[in-house]
Parts: structure tokens; sequence; C-alpha cells
């Protein structure tokens, strides 16, 4: 037992290493990793005291633990079932599958990063790209929500800056948990946008396993009353108006919905306008093709990047106008479903659509555009600052939110015109200021965003 043994250094090493990490492990990690956890429960604590609706424990779960729980839950293991006999493999390999799903769509939810240096890079980017704008239906209604219920929130899909700028509009209310597309899988997107309690879709994918697990996972994290933000028209709308619904998510937290519950599911409509989409012209070129793909070109986003950044370090930076986020009356799903038994998702889609469209922002640019496009020929300034005071005039009698500098038509006119002009989208002439040749879709792009409000004006 005391005798000397001879080990030659490399497996002495190695066996050093194996205790280490053996060491580490089985006691250093755990410990470390509890000690973390007490430290977040604690900040998650204390945040819960100042959010309008607190962060709810199954957000907080390990994200091993609900993949966990998302596979084995019952409606998933019937689907894994199914699977397997529709497509003659093993139960085991379709388990697989469901697994390979669940974790692709389970987020990994961080406090420390979502109210840490991603709302600050939230707020940094948008206050640096815009000036921004809010605006409410009712802030009473808004505070006075059943705290106990689920919020979504139900949002029109303009640019990729929708994301963050609601992110960090709606930062004093909750955490969100949006439903991100295809794009964000990619490295280092993927980590950081999980990480920020996102989780993925396929949008286009038709596996029944896949639909089923995707499904599932939404329906708990309604049951647990996680605030949600979801884009219904599934995708950025690519002529600038705001588009019909597609159900998928929708039809899934309604087809799970008890009234007898006693968690309701609050739909609250979000309408998003922008002097500039910063991505219009891809938009319009993929709507021109036919196709929704996005053709942009790393070269020119980097260009775009380092222009920007050239011109703020010089002082010769221009924001690129308002950006307004309007939140519109919200919808209780109980409510709503005790008010008419026989409502289908279509009914909930087509009016939380409406009440979206209702509260659209009208802002400088598309304000301008809007006079510009239904014009025969030139118009000149007067007339564009007229048309556009009888206009704001109506809208605002309508309770429609207006976004104007200093709630002056005129400049607002001014800016918009000059926003147009810096683009040479329109140009002034003889006669009057007039589109130029090639630029029709764009300045139609901008005014169809309140297209529909100045068609009820003008039914009016």
């Amino acid at each position: 037992m005391l005798s000397t043994i001879e080990l030659p250094v490399w497996l002495f090493v190695l066996i050093l290493a194996f205790a280490a990490v053996t060491f580490a492990s089985h006691f250093l990690f755990p410990s470390v990793r509890w000690f973390f956890r007490r430290r977040m429960e604690r900040a998650v604590a204390e945040l819960n005291k100042r959010l309008e609706r607190p962060i709810q424990p199954f957000k907080l779960m390990r994200r091993q633990d609900m993949i966990v729980r998302l596979i084995y839950d019952p409606q998933v293991m019937e689907a894994v079932v199914e699977h397997a006999q529709a497509e003659g493999v093993p139960e085991s390999v379709a388990f697989q599958t469901a697994r390979r799903y669940a974790r692709e769509i389970v987020p990994s939810f961080s406090a420390a990063t979502y109210f840490g240096p991603a709302i600050r890079f939230a707020r940094g980017l948008s206050r640096g790209l815009y000036k921004v704008r809010l605006g409410h239906h009712d802030e009473d209604v808004l505070r006075g929500l059943d705290r106990r219920a689920a919020v979504v929130f139900v949002m029109n899909h303009r640019s990729n800056m929708d994301y963050v700028l609601v992110t960090y509009l709606a930062a004093e209310r909750s955490a969100l948990s949006y439903a991100v597309g295809e794009w964000a899988r990619i490295w280092p997107l993927q980590g950081l946008i999980r990480s920020m309690g996102a989780y993925f879709i396929r949008r286009r994918y038709r596996s029944p396993l896949y639909r089923r697990v995707l499904a599932r996972y939404v329906q708990m994290a309604t049951h647990e009353g996680v605030t949600q933000a979801i884009f219904p028209e599934g995708g950025l709308s690519l002529d600038g108006r705001v588009g019909p619904a597609r159900k998928g998510l929708l039809h899934y937290i309604v087809s799970n919905f008890d009234p007898e519950d006693g968690r309701d599911v609050i739909f609250i409509p979000v309408a998003l306008n922008y002097d500039r989409v910063l991505e219009d012209r891809v938009l319009l070129a993929a709507a021109a093709s036919g196709e929704r793909r996005f053709r942009a070109r790393i070269g020119a986003m980097v260009r775009f990047v380092g222009r920007t950044l050239w011109q703020r370090l010089r002082g010769r930076f221009r924001r690129f106008g308002y950006a307004g986020v309007s939140f519109g009356e919200p919808l209780s799903l109980e409510a709503f479903m005790r008010s008419d038994p026989g409502a289908r998702t279509d009914a909930l889609a087509s009016t939380l659509m409406a009440r979206i469209r209702a509260a659209m922002p009208v802002l400088p640019v598309p304000l301008v555009a809007a006079v510009l496009a239904r014009a025969d020929g030139p118009v000149p300034t007067a007339a564009v600052t007229a048309q556009a005071e009888g206009w704001v005039a109506a809208f605002r009698a309508a309770g429609c939110q207006v976004h104007l500098p200093d709630g002056d038509v005129g400049l607002a006119v001014r800016e918009g015109l000059e926003a147009l002009a810096i683009r040479r989208i329109v140009g002034e002439g003889i006669g009057g200021w007039r589109v130029v040749p090639g630029e029709e879709a764009v300045l139609a792009f901008y005014a169809a965003s309140i297209g529909h409000l100045v068609d009820a004006v003008a039914a009016l």
C-alpha cells in the first residue's frame, strides 16, 4: 500500500487533468451556478417590483428543463407516434426529431442580458436613428389590465427596426418574448436573440410534428402568463400597407384557450410607422420580383453603416425623421369569445388588424407622400400644406395618432418634402413638387402606410 509507483509524466498530467475536471463538474460548477442563480433570482425579484407585467417563472426556467417539459408533453408525444406511423420510422427516431425541433424553438432568457445591454442598445439605436414618438389609446386602460392575464402585443411589420423599437418602448412594462423567423438563426445573432427570450419559427415549414411542437410551446407560454409579441402578417410589408393576418400563432393561442381557466389573454394592438424604412428599396425589389427573398448585399450594408458612422463623427448626421409607435384598444380574448361563442380565429385576426390600422401613427413623410401620390401633376408647396392641413384636422377629430414637429402642419410638410428630396424621390420644378421618374413605387410605399386613414377621411 505504501510502495512507490513510477508513472510517466504524461500519464501523471492526464490523471491530474481528469481529477481537476471531476472536481470542477461535481463540486465547483454546481456551487458557482447556485451562487449566480441566487443572485439572478434576487435581481429579478427587485426588477419585478417596477415592471407592470412581472417576469413569469416559466420564462426563467432553465432551457434544458423547458425542452424536457415540452417534448414529454402528452400532445407532443401523441404527435411523435403519429409522425412515426406516417413516415414509417421507429418512434425513437421520431422522438429525436421532436427533440431537435424543441431545441430549435425554446429560448434561453437572460434577464441580465435583456434589461442590461439589450435595452441600452435598443434605446441608443432607436434614439440615434429616429425621433421616437409614442402614442396610447388610453394609458389608464393599459395600466389597469388584469395582472394575471397573459398579454400578447400584436404588431404590423414595417421594418426589422420594429424589434428594436418595441423592445425599447416596452421596457417599463415587461420583457417581451418575440416570435422571430429563420433570418435570425445565424451566428452571432442566434445566441443573443435567444438570450433575449425570442423563440425561432420556420414560417413555411409544413411538418405536422414541427407544428405541434411549436403550438405546444406557444400554448404553454401563454398559459403561464408570458408576455409575447407577434407579427401576424408573417413578414415585412412589401408595399407599405398593413396586410392580412396569417393566423398560425393566433390559432395556437385561441385553440387552447379555456375561459374557465382563470387566466385571460389580452391582445394589445401596436401600430408602427416610420419616416424612413431602412430596407424600403430591398422590400420593393422583392415585391417587384414576386419572391419574398431579400437580397440585401453585405457590401451595401457595410457602406451604409460606415457612411452613417462617418457622418456622426463629423457632426453631419441627420436622423431619419420620426418613428411612431401607437398602442391601440386592447382586446380581451375571454370577452371576445363570450360575446360571440361561435367566433373563430378569422374573426379575431380581422378585429386585431382593424385596430392596428386605426392606431397607425401619421408622420410627416407618409403625410406628404400621400398628398403627392394622389396628385395628377406638380403640386405647389402651399397646395401640399393646404391638403395636409385638411387631412390632419380630420385625423385629429377621429382620434388618430398624429406626430408632427411642434404639432405644426406647415413645418411637417417642409420636413417631409426635404426628406424626400434629399433621397431624390421627389423634386421641385415648374409648377411645384412632383415625383422623380422611376421613384413612384417608393413614394407609394410611404403613402400606403396611412392610405386607409386618408380613404376614411375622403369618405367622410
